[in-house]
């Protein structure tokens, strides 16, 4: 995983971005920063009491209609890319990978289970998460987190991919309420610039928002009405501030596990 150590500038409040001020600032010293964490601790409980009963049926569902167990871990790179284990109900078969090594899930991906489809349309398959939310390892609202194979090549490939790690990962965010999932290395592209955009604008009403827009979301309101209703920004105008930041070259995690050689293309949706 990622280094731990990483220079933070003098944070301040976020702004949007001008051409006269393009850098990112690490929100460490944001007041809303501290608060942000017992917020989340308080709501992931909550959250974690009502929705119980659904993750157990979830889980019961899982494990009537496909092999193996009904939760799985995995390890992501957490703040500062320090690693942690996610949970979550399984969607896929058993042992999916155990031939094909880390893959990302492809639209129609034969290894999701006709459960999986609906869990994953649902997002019913992450609420376990909110038991990390609860340990410290992520938030409710931030970057979601990323698979450490994957990252050092993400790195060498995109500009600033390092800045998303330097908050927690949420459960949702930004680019999960205005965006689809990855699938090539061009969307990777967009949602760093969504992640970023949500690190330049971080506060207590813009995570408001995009928890609400996550309840529309899951209730099936498309995309363009969540932007148009909670006034998110448009993928041209987040493409825009991503690319006024400072050109600088792609960089290499030294210290991420599961580091592949200098030789190995990008992973790419397959």
């Amino acid at each position: 995983m990622l280094s731990a150590s990483h220079p933070r500038p003098n944070a301040r409040p976020a702004a949007r971005m001008t051409d006269s001020e393009p850098e990112i600032r690490a929100p460490e010293f944001n007041p809303y920063f501290v608060l942000k964490r017992a917020l989340d601790a308080v709501a992931a409980l909550l959250l974690l009491v009502l929705t119980a009963p659904l993750v157990l049926l979830a889980m019961l569902l899982v494990k009537l209609t496909s092999r193996g167990p009904a939760l799985y871990s995995q390890t992501r790179l957490g703040a500062h890319g320090r690693p942690f284990t996610i949970f979550k109900i399984r969607t896929m078969v058993h042992e999916c990978e155990s031939l094909t090594g880390a893959r990302w899930s492809a639209p129609g991906d034969a290894r999701v289970t006709p459960v999986g489809r609906w869990l994953r349309k649902t997002h019913i398959d992450e609420l376990p998460q909110l038991w990390n939310v609860m340990r410290g390892d992520m938030s409710l609202i931030g970057p979601r987190p990323e698979r450490p194979e994957f990252v050092p090549r993400l790195e060498q490939a995109i500009p600033h991919y390092r800045e998303r790690l330097w908050i927690r990962p949420g459960v949702t965010g930004l680019a999960q309420v205005q965006l689809p999932p990855d699938t090539d290395l061009s969307s990777v592209r967009v949602k760093l610039a969504y992640d970023l955009y949500y690190l330049r604008n971080f506060g207590f009403w813009f995570d408001v928002r995009i928890y609400w827009a996550t309840m529309l979301k899951m209730a099936g309101v498309p995309f363009r009405g969540i932007r148009w209703i909670f006034a998110f920004p448009s993928r041209e105008a987040v493409n825009n501030e991503y690319n006024k930041l400072p050109a600088k070259p792609p960089r290499q995690s030294s210290a991420a596990k599961g580091k592949k050689s200098e030789s190995e293309p990008v992973p790419v949706m397959s």
